[in-house]
């Protein structure tokens, strides 16, 4: 394989629709039933020059996808790097929402140091960058002793990692924390470290008192808003309401994105519609994170769950809300699974939402739709004159790509294949150790 520095071409690759920042002169070229166009994509000096119709280059370097899939890198808006991978010394042995909850505050509170937070954070990127993610927003605990050491890592790795992924912070805590003088403070450490803020809305008597000041505060700052919101299956939770109300009565010029919302997919058509309606007015934008709560909603001892909590995605979008696809944990107490991989988040959401026959814009929803929502204009999509950030498949359909886990794929950055070796885990084995700190036994 030969990818010359300077000029070459990939040809006969599949490439969607929907990924395509514009059809000029492929206007003519036959559409699969997937709605998939055959192209050759040129490369000069680490960005797009032209995509045209399938052809001979023979006279050209090039390499030939012989009808795989050329997708932009991924974009992975929901993830919380700062606690992945504390599995092995911290386990959720029921697997319960509740258990993990308590699990998570003993670990961090023993072992959240900078060192240790810096390993596994670093682990997360080094697995989201071989398997071809380029933006990433990641969610930081931020109530407990912890705090200092967790946002200086994420000031620290953002830094480092700046010319291979670009990486957004964001709180996660009670609400009620930023109504105390110790808020105020905490808004101003993500000032500094360019993060942004968010938190757990929880159905409480004092909840539109907690938003109109993190909205007060966020507007101060000019930061952007990302909340955890409604991660319940009790139709009673109707938090995402509550943030749509105060993004509108705040007049807040920033974006607000709601994650998880899975208390909506349990509830009547009519409120439904009221909350779907408010959500769009507010311009909210909505992350689903199927994976992770498939894995902790409806668990119950040998009961067989019978209610999965992914959110109402496809009747959000048809109503125009922007819907988007992410990872969330890996690897910790609230998911004992997950490797950092977009790809195997697109297929699982595939699956679990039916968002095939037709898979129509989908793929925007890990790639383009996030993007945009992070203020990222050249990262998730394929256009001529964008840097060739890319992924090469062999899949040459939909069903060829989501039926294997695609890891031979090959990843460009600015033209040039990268190393997507994965780390290993035996590089964090000296974190895991029970015994040094006493956590999980």
């Amino acid at each position: 394989m030969v990818f010359n520095p300077q000029s070459y071409w990939i040809t006969n690759a599949h490439v969607a629709v929907s990924l395509l920042a514009s059809l000029d002169g492929l206007e003519t070229v036959p559409r699969t039933r997937e709605d998939l166009l055959l192209v050759d994509l040129e490369i000069c000096q680490g960005k797009i020059a032209q995509i045209v119709p399938q052809g001979d280059r023979a006279a050209a370097p090039s390499y030939n996808l012989r009808g795989g899939q050329v997708w932009p890198c991924f974009v992975d808006m929901h993830t919380h790097l700062d606690k992945g991978h504390i599995w092995p010394r911290s386990p959720n042995l029921d697997g319960t929402f509740e258990t993990a909850l308590n699990i998570v505050p003993q670990d961090s509170s023993k072992n959240w140091d900078f060192e240790d937070t810096y390993r596994r954070f670093e682990f997360g990127l080094k697995c989201s960058y071989a398997q071809g993610t380029k933006a990433i927003r990641t969610h930081i605990d931020s109530a407990g002793p912890q705090v200092p050491a967790s946002w200086e890592v994420f000031k620290t790795l953002k830094q480092e990692w700046q010319d291979k992924i670009d990486l957004q912070g964001v709180t996660i805590m009670p609400l009620d924390i930023f109504l105390t003088p110790e808020g105020e403070q905490l808004a101003d450490r993500v000032t500094e470290a360019g993060g942004m803020l968010g938190g757990v809305t929880l159905m409480n008597p004092d909840l539109d008192a907690q938003l109109d000041r993190v909205f007060s505060l966020a507007k101060e700052r000019q930061l952007d808003l990302d909340f955890h919101v409604d991660e319940s299956l009790n139709p009673d939770d109707i938090s995402l309401r509550h943030v749509a109300a105060a993004t509108l009565r705040h007049n807040f010029p920033g974006r607000v994105t709601c994650d998880h919302c899975c208390s909506l997919s349990v509830q009547d058509p009519q409120t439904v519609a009221k909350t779907i309606e408010l959500v769009k007015e507010a311009e909210i934008a909505i992350v689903s994170l199927p994976m992770c709560n498939l894995y902790l909603q409806d668990r119950q001892s040998a009961e067989t769950p019978r209610l999965r909590g992914v959110t109402l995605v496809r009747e959000l979008k048809a109503a125009g809300v922007p819907v988007i696809f992410a990872s969330d944990n890996c690897r910790d107490p609230f998911y004992g699974f997950g490797d950092h991989d977009m790809l195997e988040v697109f297929t699982q959401s595939v699956r679990i939402a039916h968002l095939d026959i037709p898979y129509g814009d989908w793929p925007q929803a890990v790639t383009l739709t996030p993007a945009r929502v992070m203020d990222l204009p050249e990262v998730g999509q394929i256009g001529v004159g964008l840097p060739a950030d890319l992924v090469l498949f062999k899949g040459r359909n939909y069903s060829e790509l989501l039926a294997r886990s695609q890891h031979d794929r090959i990843v460009l950055r600015n033209g040039q294949p990268i190393d997507t070796t994965l780390p290993e885990y035996a590089e964090l084995d000296d974190l895991m150790v029970k015994e040094k700190k006493g956590v999980g036994s």
